[in-house]
């Protein structure tokens, strides 16, 4: 009888551990798919958040001055770099854009808005024959290099097609142009007979300043001051 209730309770605190086990594996389960479902969360947030584009020079030259720190605006259907000396005064709209997926495809496109005036919002795309980068409508676009746009995870510098190949162009006009190293030769092939100058950059994202917002004053109720009185 005292062997059958040894075996009894050893066979009880085994169904205890083993219960225990399950429990823990259970909740360290669950504990990691929240964290991963955070996560995922936070970096849609990010993705979705309205972002300005800024210059970086990685390499250092005499023309990183006049490129460093610049914000990226959209031109015509062109995207520049804003070397303006004007204080708060770029020559064009300057880039406030984020992630969106770009219809009938697996990948995200990248869009901005184009005004202040009107919440318009054009796709950005890598022209294939110039290798210039551009904005416009899904018409102007479809045709064109899409996406997908992506960022580095730490620094959250822009990619396209998983890579930094990013290079300012000082255009005939005297204004530096963005394009995309499609051959990854550096734009020889594509300007290298132009004889123009080529500037490897990187393009940071940082977030959208908020603007002032327009308070209207009311005109006071005349029986409102009376009851205030």
């Amino acid at each position: 009888l005292g062997n059958i209730v040894c075996r009894c309770r050893s066979h009880v605190k085994v169904k205890m551990v083993f219960s225990l086990l399950i429990s823990f594996g259970t909740a360290v389960g669950a504990s990691e798919g929240i964290k991963a479902s955070m996560a995922k969360s936070r970096r849609e947030e990010h993705r979705s958040r309205k972002n300005n584009l800024v210059v970086h020079c990685p390499k250092s030259s005499q023309f990183s001055p006049y490129l460093e720190g610049r914000q990226v605006v959209l031109s015509d259907d062109r995207l520049f770099v804003d070397t303006g000396t004007a204080h708060d005064v770029p020559f064009g709209h300057p880039f406030e854009g984020y992630y969106l997926p770009y219809p009938e495809s697996r990948f995200s496109g990248l869009v901005s808005t184009i005004t202040h005036e009107a919440p318009i919002m054009n796709w950005i795309f890598i022209d294939p024959v110039t290798y210039q980068l551009r904005f416009g409508n899904r018409a102007a676009a479809d045709g064109n290099l899409t996406g997908p746009w992506e960022c580095t995870r730490h620094d959250r510098r822009l990619t396209f097609c998983g890579w930094e190949g990013f290079s300012a162009v000082l255009e005939e006009s005297g204004i530096w142009g963005l394009y995309f190293d499609c051959d990854g030769d550096g734009l020889q092939r594509m300007l290298g007979h132009d004889g123009r100058i080529v500037i490897e950059i990187e393009l940071l994202r940082r977030e959208t300043r908020s603007r002032k917002p327009e308070f209207v004053l009311s005109e006071p109720d005349p029986q409102e001051n009376e009851q205030l009185e």
